[in-house]
């Protein structure tokens, strides 16, 4: 729901999306935003026409070359480096079985619901494109199971990233047969009862379809979908921060003047210094008109003079659009990446009904989104360190402009402590979130008998970059807590237009910390809020 009075969403924790949405798969327009909707709601899906005739053309090629008796990779030949060994063609379906089965080996906790849909889509999306000679039917088996929200128990662990996500995907492909578990109505089922009291019959998979459905890069892709579209979200969030950080510390609004920013041109800066000055306008906190700069005629009588404050604020307020700005342009081009990368045919070998040839080669290949997810974590990461200093300002009573310390309202400063506890937590998450920063691309491991002997980590990447992003929201949740408290301490009234609401927000939900207390639910509270898109006005949605 919108208020309109603020601006501002007002919901619970799933974003702001079109709950009607309809997507049309096989058709090269699947967004990020797309697939963070089609994770978290329940909207209609399709495959177009276009694409279920290239899929039966592909198939139709599929069948004519097995005919021919030339050895086809995955076919009716050996994976990897069993390429080696030709097949009967009358053994291609137990070959795609046997490797759905010896890749169920993958381990760690499973994989979340909504990154579980993301997979689903995406490689529902890739295969409708037409090239990869699998069925409609079995296409559509998986939309359906998404339709029903019958999702595969998949473990995390388990891909390099180099043949696609062979070990997690094996799930997918295995529940689509009727094997293995599955979560459905919010409950564990075997994969053949949840597909049968929707009405649907499990896949017998013909040649190539195994293949089909694990040798692509849709675990990687939904874990990086998913988190370039949260790291958006935090780039807003990190924006009110710091204008309710300036404002508490009682900082320089004109440290945002657009004309600093057009000096230096990157998109993502000056827009970051324009939301940020735009939340302040009519602030009596945070004002262009400085006192310390007014001018001390009585400097010609000293030798110095102390101001009363300094010029400049600290880097973390001061900085702050050149530190979210760099997540912001990191998000334009990982954005485009990703989108590329889900909408494109990435398994192997190709089957082009046009030339009527089939083509072996790598697009499996995970290396866009691996580096898409280390420069992203990086660029979260640093995000989350900027609130944490901005954090550590407000709440030292050494730095924070004459605020209480530890931002508690009450005299007893031995007896209550405020945000103490807070701040600690913050740096915890703060150094956890740098702590993975380190590219996991960088860590390539020859395998499979030196077949996939360069391989590229995208899906470790991508893991990687969802965790920065949670760890990183609840920073942001804590520094926006901290935010609001002080602004409470100086008085909410004197907030400029854009903080003044988001405080608002924030009240319906939080109370003001008169005392002690434990603060656990109100930060889970306050990260749903951020993770829902409760916190950017609904005209900046897409900014």
């Amino acid at each position: 729901m919108i208020d309109k009075t603020l601006g501002y969403v007002s919901r619970g924790t799933s974003r702001r999306y079109d709950p009607f949405m309809r997507l049309t798969l096989g058709d090269d327009t699947l967004t990020v935003s797309g697939v963070a909707s089609a994770a978290r709601n329940e909207p209609q899906l399709g495959l177009s026409a276009e694409a279920a005739i290239r899929m039966d053309d592909s198939v139709a090629l599929r069948d004519e070359l097995i005919a021919t008796k030339r050895p086809l990779y995955g076919v009716t030949t050996g994976f990897g480096d069993s390429a080696r060994f030709q097949l009967n063609p009358r053994r291609t379906a137990e070959l795609q079985r046997n490797l759905i089965r010896y890749h169920l080996n993958g381990t760690g906790t499973h994989a979340a619901p909504d990154v579980v849909r993301a997979t689903m889509l995406i490689r529902a999306n890739c295969l409708a494109r037409g090239y990869s000679g699998i069925r409609r039917e079995v296409v559509d088996l998986l939309v359906d199971c998404l339709r029903h929200d019958i999702l595969p128990l998949i473990p995390e662990r388990g891909s390099v990233g180099a043949s696609g996500d062979l070990v997690p995907l094996c799930y997918l492909a295995d529940m689509l047969t009727g094997e293995g578990e599955v979560t459905f109505k919010q409950a564990k089922w075997q994969a053949a009862d949840a597909l049968r009291a929707c009405g649907l019959k499990p896949a017998t998979y013909e040649a190539k379809e195994g293949l089909a459905l694990i040798n692509g890069t849709s675990f990687m892709s939904g874990f990086a979908a998913l988190a370039a579209h949260d790291a958006a979200e935090l780039a807003r969030v990190a924006e009110l921060c710091t204008a309710l950080s300036a404002e508490a510390l009682l900082g320089n609004r004109g440290h945002y003047h657009p004309v600093i920013h057009r000096q230096k041109p990157h998109r993502g800066q000056v827009l970051s210094a324009q939301r940020i000055h735009g939340m302040l306008a009519g602030s009596y906190l945070c004002t262009d008109d400085n006192p310390v700069l007014e001018p001390h005629a009585d400097v010609d009588e000293r030798e110095m003079l102390t101001l009363n404050r300094s010029i400049q604020d600290r880097y973390s307020l001061r900085c702050a659009p050149h530190v979210i700005g760099v997540l912001r342009d990191t998000l334009g081009w990982v954005t485009e990446w990703i989108e590329v990368e889900i909408n494109s045919t990435n398994d192997n070998p190709l089957f082009d009904a046009e030339t009527g040839e089939v083509y072996n080669g790598g697009n499996f290949y995970g290396g866009h989104i691996g580096q898409a997810m280390d420069s992203l974590k990086v660029a979260v990461a640093s995000v989350g360190d900027l609130l944490d200093r901005q954090l550590a300002l407000l709440v030292d009573d050494k730095f924070n402009a004459g605020l209480p310390p530890n931002l508690t309202p009450l005299a007893e400063a031995g007896l209550h402590h405020g945000f103490k506890g807070m701040q600690l937590a913050c740096s915890a998450l703060a150094a956890e979130a740098l702590s993975l920063t380190g590219p996991s691309t960088s860590f390539s491991r020859s395998t499979e008998s030196h077949n996939q002997d360069k391989v590229s980590m995208g899906t470790i990447a991508a893991r990687g970059a969802r965790t920065v992003v949670e760890l990183v929201t609840e920073i942001t949740a804590i520094t926006l807590m901290a935010g609001c408290q002080a602004a409470d301490l100086r008085g909410r009234e004197l907030l400029g237009d854009g903080t003044r609401a988001a405080h608002r927000l924030l009240r319906e939900h939080v109370p003001f910390l008169h005392h002690d207390r434990r603060l656990d639910g109100d930060l889970a509270t306050v990260a749903g809020l951020i993770a829902s898109g409760a916190f950017t006005p609904a005209e900046e949605a897409d900014a």
